[in-house]
């Protein structure tokens, strides 16, 4: 099997496969590294792993952590597995500088698992993960460019590198490149854009934006943030002040050591499969940066020291196109608490309609209508524009990657193709083998499914009613 981009997605894809048994991976990335937006793009902060008490999200999410606390315990900063779900004041209060800790639902603040992370010591654990897998070929600097197709069926991929251009057969094919780089050549269906606001929550939705992350060093953040807390007027008119130098939405959040702070930004109406778009991101943020740090070392409380520490080598990729696959996962599927008897994946989510609670994600999000033997996970997957921001991020782009490798090593190893593979023998491959929670499986844990029936799988709030008030659904 060939997974085209080697990402949070496609890592994940390749290593899922090789560990399920596929005697043949190979994994091709365009970059000279693994990890995509979450090494080489700056994507410092992997969003709530756990709800309420339990931590629902494991499998090669939780890998790339527990390898971190082995070998370099200090690179990344988040409460404990053991800690998610307490409320003791004092840990509700130090935690609670760091955006994504501690739970934003209204009168019941716990403690979330949202690791900020040093992407140069990931880089080195995702090497480590791809090179213990001795049936991964691995192919660095290679451009999957097009798909080989046999009528509806992908044979291979064609590709671009420095030793020309090449094609390479495979049996299952998965495109993991976030852009839909090859379904959208297959003839499969899809969507270009992300919506341009987001009607439930109001504002500028965020996968409508570009970006180019940055990181500033010689900073006190914890100071910082508890002056901040201090002085909230204050603190909102300087990060007024900073958007208004850079000429765009921006802000710092941590970066796993103290005196580093990584920079997100926000460029609203940007489509990062545009190339103006890409120019004019890059260009747009590098030519503030210093503008901002200069800002910092006369402004910013704990800040007098502040340099520039470095600048993404990606730019910041948030959507282009979407599957539209054999089924599209909608705001509507978490606002009645959908189940899936294909679910490969279940995670909570940021700023849904549900308050949180893990929402299950099916394989046919990642099949494309119409083609054959080609799996799509990522960012790319198969959602409508409305509900798209909140389940593309890391967790969910590891967790459909991992299960589309499993799915790709069971047809090879069952000869079957991607649309009849045996689903529950994926899922308890998934489960039984490789430690991924799904719901109605052996792992299931029960005190999970009590908390979220008692919760009513978040379909009570708010948000969840007037979603399905607006689909004409009366409950």
């Amino acid at each position: 099997m060939l997974v085209v981009g080697g990402g949070a997605a496609g890592h994940s894809a390749a290593i899922a496969a090789a560990r399920a048994g596929c005697e043949k991976v190979i994994l091709m990335e365009r970059f000279g590294y693994f990890g995509g937006d979450v090494t080489g793009g700056y994507v410092l902060m992997i969003p709530a792993l756990s709800w309420h008490k339990f931590n629902c999200v494991r499998g090669l999410q939780e890998e790339w952590f527990t390898r971190l606390d082995k070998n370099a315990p200090d690179s990344y900063i988040c409460p404990e597995r053991e800690e998610v779900g307490e409320k003791d004041p004092f840990k509700l209060e130090r935690w609670g500088l760091i955006h994504g800790c501690v739970s934003p639902e209204k009168g019941n603040p716990y403690l979330v698992r949202a690791p900020y992370y040093e992407p140069t010591q990931l880089k080195l654990e995702m090497d480590a993960m791809v090179e213990e897998e001795p049936n991964i070929k691995v192919m660095i600097h290679c451009w999957g460019t097009k798909p080989i197709m046999d009528g509806n069926t992908v044979k291979g991929v064609i590709f671009e590198s420095k030793e020309g251009r090449q094609a390479i057969l495979a049996k299952v094919v998965i495109d993991a490149t976030g852009d839909g780089d090859i379904y959208t050549k297959t003839g499969a269906p899809f969507f270009h854009g992300a919506n341009q606001t987001d009607v439930y929550r109001g504002g500028q939705d965020r996968s409508s934006a570009t970006a180019l992350v940055w990181r500033m060093g010689g900073v006190d953040f914890e100071a910082f943030a508890r002056w901040g807390k201090a002085n909230p007027e204050a603190r909102t008119a300087f990060f007024a002040q900073l958007n208004e130098i850079a000429g765009y939405r921006t802000a710092f959040f941590p970066a796993g050591v103290n005196d580093v702070v990584w920079w997100n930004n926000w460029l609203i109406n940007r489509d990062c499969s545009n190339l103006e778009d890409i120019r004019y991101t890059e260009f747009k943020v590098r030519d503030s940066v210093r503008k901002l740090v200069e800002f910092c070392r006369k402004n910013m409380p704990y800040g007098h020291d502040a340099y520039i520490y470095d600048i993404a080598p990606q730019l910041g990729s948030r959507c282009s196109y979407r599957l539209n696959g054999e089924h599209v996962f909608t705001r509507l599927d978490i606002a009645t608490g959908a189940k899936f008897d294909d679910v490969i994946a279940w995670h909570s989510v940021v700023g849904m309609v549900n308050g949180g609670a893990p929402i299950e994600l099916p394989y046919s999000t990642i099949l494309p209508q119409k083609v054959e033997n080609l799996l799509a996970p990522g960012r790319h997957f198969s959602v409508d524009a409305e509900t798209v921001s909140g389940v593309t991020l890391i967790p969910q782009c590891i967790g459909l990657g991992q299960g589309a490798g499993v799915a790709a090593a069971v047809c090879v190893k069952d000869g079957t193709t991607t649309h009849n593979v045996d689903i529950k023998k994926v899922q308890k491959i998934l489960c039984t083998e490789q430690d991924v929670p799904l719901p109605r499986q052996e792992n299931t844990d029960p005190e999970l499914v009590r908390e979220l029936e008692e919760y009513k799988y978040g379909t009570y709030t708010d948000a969840a009613k007037k979603c399905r008030e607006a689909a004409g659904l009366d409950w």
